[in-house]
């Protein structure tokens, strides 16, 4: 009763075989990063994703043997145009990050249409204006699950599942279908969309594969994490921490009662949909969390390796006062504020590598603090602890700055991908490897749990974001 994984991430794509106990028993990786031909732009290689997904599930089968089931887990949002006939991707895909349309959106706007630079519809409707711009050819929109669906089933199946759908900028706020007037006023082909389907039940054949085991799951990479964690009850949260950080609260049955964003900051989303039932959830952006580590390592040289900012951090026991605001790509959840910019401040002579790696560090854990903060207040509901995953789990510096500020225990992630496992359970609820949601969350079994020690001052540091905000007011004043 195994279960072959296809996770096609930002940077890479990876295929595992889950056993039953929740263990990887074979898996492969890949990088495979998107271009970006201009600032601001960014494209993926939908050929090679195809190309590479085949190649690496084909590898861990031969590895491991046989699956019962396939369970697809992706980057969200990302578009992809292709020939109905020839299945061939028709130009560059486009990246999620890809702000190309942002003109395109603000002229939305001024009509009454809100739509972000970062969904899937203004992609899809650039593609289309650039490779069939009077809409005479046969071609099929998708996201990336959609696009390895296809190929997967040897061009039977062209769907996507409700979690995917829900971030397109196309799916009716209650889940129901696609937004008919949108779709005209891009000029997108409803021909062209696929069908909106569950993100746990058969959806028929992977041929591609050997034994042509079953599609039976597809999930975006965020609501897979929260499946992966073992937040299958109604005020569990988890936080991804890689480069960027999501948060995301299981909100059950209820939807929010905003239809795009809270007041706070955070957006409606389709955790998961089975048998036709949405369970609805919260989610919470940090638009740079790993990148400043990165920053630190490849743009000023003060560590190594990503690694080595714990190392270094333990070197110093407090920051000197030294605080770090990671913004360098704007602010995200609480504050959308896309001119803001990240600053240091606090720095005297006697601040050196120790106390600005830690800065760093623990900036990024009061951002999270600042994603779980918008999300109680959104949904009205209290989380008593945190779940993480991602590359920042592995630092014991950093969980344990993300426990103090957020004043409750973290729980961390036994993987450090928690996508992987959450497709897996997904797939494997449709065809019987787990029996329901309890063995869901028994499965699931934190590597370690970090209690807070010490208080951190939440005050002083709302005062250090209210000083980097609008940095560049013009970028500030863009919302959407």
């Amino acid at each position: 009763m195994s279960i072959l994984v296809i996770d096609v991430g930002t940077s890479g794509l990876r295929a595992a075989v889950v056993r039953p106990d929740a263990t990887v028993a074979s898996e492969a990786h890949r990088p495979l990063l998107p271009s970006t031909p201009e600032p601001g732009l960014v494209e993926i290689d939908a050929e090679a994703i195809r190309s590479v997904a085949l190649d690496l599930a084909r590898e861990v089968l031969a590895d491991a043997g046989p699956v019962e089931a396939v369970g697809i887990t992706n980057q969200r949002a990302s578009a992809v145009v292709w020939d109905r006939a020839t299945g061939a991707a028709v130009g560059p895909g486009i990246g999620w990050q890809d702000l190309r349309t942002v003109g395109t959106c603000l002229v939305l706007q001024g009509e009454g249409i809100h739509l972000a630079p970062n969904a899937s519809a203004t992609k899809w409707a650039f593609l289309l204006d650039a490779h069939d711009p009077d809409r005479s050819r046969d071609l099929c929109v998708g996201t990336v699950d959609s696009w390895l669906a296809w190929h997967l089933s040897g061009g039977a199946l062209h769907v996507t599942d409700a979690t995917n759908a829900g971030v397109t900028g196309l799916l009716a706020s209650d889940g129901s279908g696609w937004t008919t007037a949108v779709l005209e006023r891009l000029r997108i082909p409803e021909a062209a969309l696929p069908q909106v389907v569950d993100s746990v039940g058969v959806l028929g054949e992977a041929t591609a594969l050997p034994g042509a085991p079953p599609i039976a799951a597809l999930v975006g990479d965020q609501q897979a994490s929260l499946v992966g964690q073992g937040c299958v009850r109604p005020g569990m949260a988890k936080a991804t921490f890689g480069t960027g950080g999501m948060l995301d609260l299981n909100l059950g049955d209820d939807r929010p009662a905003f239809a795009r964003q809270g007041e706070h900051g955070c957006f409606p989303i389709i955790a998961w949909r089975q048998d036709g039932q949405i369970t609805w959830g919260l989610e919470a952006v940090m638009l740079s969390a790993g990148t400043n580590v990165e920053w630190l390592r490849d743009d000023l040289g003060l560590i190594e390796t990503a690694a080595e900012s714990h190392d270094v951090a333990q070197r110093c026991e407090h920051t000197g006062g030294v605080v770090y605001v990671p913004a360098l790509l704007g602010l995200g959840t609480p504050h959308w504020d896309h001119g803001a910019r990240g600053t240091l401040l606090g720095i005297t002579r006697g601040t050196g590598r120790p106390e600005v790696v830690r800065a760093v560090l623990e900036g990024v854990a009061q951002r999270g603090a600042d994603l779980l903060e918008a999300a109680e207040a959104d949904a009205g509901r209290r989380v008593e602890r945190l779940r993480v995953d991602g590359g920042m789990s592995d630092n014991p510096t950093f969980v344990q700055a993300l426990a103090n500020a957020i004043g409750r225990p973290v729980e961390v992630s036994p993987v450090r991908e928690a996508t992987t496992l959450g497709a897996a359970y997904l797939a494997g609820l449709a065809v019987g490897t787990w029996g329901g949601w309890d063995d869901v969350a028994a499965a699931r079994a934190p590597r370690t749990t970090v209690e807070p020690t010490a208080p951190v001052d939440r005050e002083r540091w709302q005062e250090a974001v209210r000083r980097v905000r609008a940095w560049y007011p013009e970028l500030s004043a863009l919302s959407f």
